[in-house]
């Protein structure tokens, strides 16, 4: 069990003193409220003696005082220990999402988002009810059970060991049954998890289920994982019917016992009617913290099965980090945005993408990548922002490795409109402003101005506070486009890298959106990726990639002159242009 918790003990560690606090309110509590069935015990016994007011008053009152005193130092433990469980929950899951901000692509392709929120939502709370309620509880039964079997034995050591004659066999069924909880539980809290997932990609996905008219599979598929969750929540529901009922009946069989033996004694004067009825009372108050073993259990279970699911996420190392980076660099430093492949070549999941890239773009030029789908484009940008690692010493950015550099200077340096553009559900000026919250008005207003797409937003409702929605689900696909590049322009970035980022405007537009970037991004190493002929065809540079190599570059007039798959391209697309106009 310990070795299941070890995961939790540096958490618990920054708690100790508040944990100290809680078991000293917990053994306040029992100390306490041990003393009830004695005050029982002396009161029933003093009838031989006789009965006054003045007698009656007396024990009322230590009845009363023993309750009350026993009430605050309960309120006491619950504070402590539930609120310290609170806490802990609280730095889980600020570690687990620090965690999950600092991992690369390759953990978000083995782990599911609808996972990950089970285990940051369902698993956590397992954990915290592990942490309060359950040490309490386990905490309040220890210290209650050890306290009763010893003014027990004191009584009676043959009526207290005739009447635990059948605790063993509650101790067999507490094993027993708590095995097939925690892999029960495991199996409930994977089931969970496949719901989550099923639900968030269908959220996600909702204009595409209903394109494509597929409403019905995709709630009779939900419907199966929930039945099947249904089934596994069910099974430990019997399981956890038949723990207690099991308990109940042991404690049952210990009662008659006591009954049975404890009159017996009574009759023959081995003990005194006070002391059979204080060793009743202390039999009674037994049965809820044994009851409740139960219960713990379960928690115990839940919580260690759902502590290993977490654990797996904070122990996630992440492949791209800054163990590389030289220390001397300023974290302030702002990169001229010379950058060069050395023969780079790179493998994704043993596939060969890229192959012996040789490059250099020099400080404030551009460079353009044309080549057809799956030639290695996308790839190769996503190396300069550490997306995916390159090998050692084959990219270099102001002639360092660019490894020798910290993540975080080497991101803040570049800008990127990616393919698929990702927009909070926050206001247009909150995202547009997501990598500059510090911009100002006049920044903000010319890098709208330079993604063309001002006269748009001021025509909102709102204007630029209107909210976008999930995904940028009201803008279109260009005006979701053009945010993402006036988002990147606002960073003032070193290096801006546009991967197909024009593919969803006009052509019209498109030049007016280029004609802008060319104005503010006089001084900005520029990196293009299109299909598009239009939009290339002014970079200082253009390479064309084919299976991962370099088959082409030079400028727009280089390449036609060369008759290649450039040249091919520039063809078919003026030839596109002449039918458009002529239809």
């Amino acid at each position: 069990m310990l070795r299941d918790l070890a995961p939790l003990f540096s958490y618990m560690r920054r708690y100790r003193l508040g944990y100290a606090l809680g078991i000293a309110c917990v053994v306040c509590t029992n100390a306490v409220w041990i003393l009830f069935p004695r005050v029982l015990q002396a009161a029933i016994d003093d009838l031989d003696r006789g009965v006054s007011r003045a007698m009656i008053f007396k024990f009322a009152g230590l009845l009363v005082a023993i309750s009350l005193i026993k009430g605050i130092f309960l309120y006491s433990q619950r504070w402590v220990l539930i609120g310290i469980s609170r806490k802990i929950e609280f730095d889980l899951r600020n570690d687990l999402f620090r965690k999950l901000e600092s991992q690369d692509s390759a953990f978000y392709r083995r782990f599911r988002t609808g996972d990950i929120m089970a285990r940051m939502t369902n698993d956590l709370n397992a954990v915290r009810m592990l942490l309060g309620p359950a040490l309490m509880y386990s905490a309040n039964t220890i210290f209650f059970t050890v306290g009763a079997l010893f003014f027990l034995l004191r009584i009676s050591p043959f009526l207290t060991l005739v009447a635990w004659a059948p605790m063993p066999l509650a101790s067999i069924l507490v094993q027993y049954f708590g095995r097939k909880i925690h892999d029960r539980f495991e199996k409930i809290q994977e089931s969970f998890s496949d719901i989550s997932s099923q639900a968030q990609e269908n959220y996600s996905g909702a204009r595409l289920v209903r394109a494509f008219a597929r409403e019905h599979s995709q709630i009779g598929e939900f419907e199966r994982l929930n039945l099947r969750y249904i089934a596994r929540a069910q099974r430990l529901v019997q399981l956890m019917g038949m723990l207690w009922p099991t308990l109940e009946f042991v404690l049952g069989i210990s009662m008659v016992i006591t009954l049975l033996v404890g009159g017996h004694l009574v009759i023959s004067h081995q003990i005194t009617p006070g002391q059979f009825v204080a060793f009743n009372t202390y039999m009674i108050l037994l049965i809820w913290p044994i009851i409740a073993v139960g219960w713990v259990i379960n928690l115990f279970q839940r919580g260690t099965a759902s502590v290993k699911r977490i654990d797996e996420l904070l122990r996630a190392v992440p492949l791209i980090d800054d163990s590389h980076a030289d220390t001397t660099i300023d974290p302030e430093t702002v990169l001229q945005g010379e950058i060069e492949f050395r023969h780079l070549s790179f493998k994704y999941d043993h596939t060969e993408v890229l192959h012996d890239i040789s490059l250099r773009i020099p400080a404030g030029s551009s460079l353009a990548i044309v080549g057809p789908t799956g030639c290695g484009k996308s790839t190769l940008v996503s190396l300069l922002t550490r997306t995916h690692e390159a090998p050692d010493n084959t990219l270099f950015i102001d002639n360092r490795p660019i490894r020798a550099y910290p993540l975080a200077v080497l991101r803040r340096n570049i800008g990127v409109v990616p393919q698929e553009t990702f927009l909070f559900s926050e206001t247009i000026r909150e995202n547009i402003a997501f990598g500059a919250p510090d911009a100002t008005d006049q920044d903000l207003s010319q890098a709208i101005e330079a993604a063309h797409i001002r006269r748009e937003f001021l025509e909102f409702p709102q204007g630029l506070e209107t909210v976008v929605g999930e995904r940028g689900v009201t803008l279109s696909g260009g005006q979701k486009q053009r945010s993402a590049i006036a988002r990147a322009l606002l960073k003032h970035p070193a290096v801006l890298i546009l991967d197909d980022a024009l593919a969803s405007v006009d052509t019209f537009t498109e030049e007016q959106i280029l004609n802008g970037l060319r104005d503010f991004t006089q001084a900005t190493t520029s990196i293009l990726i299109s299909h598009r002929v239009s939009t290339v065809r002014g970079a200082d540079q253009i390479v064309v990639l084919d299976h991962g190599r370099i088959v082409e570059a030079g400028n727009h007039e280089e390449l036609i002159a060369l008759d290649g798959y450039y040249a091919s391209l520039h063809q078919k697309q003026q030839l596109e242009e002449e039918l458009t106009v002529t239809s």
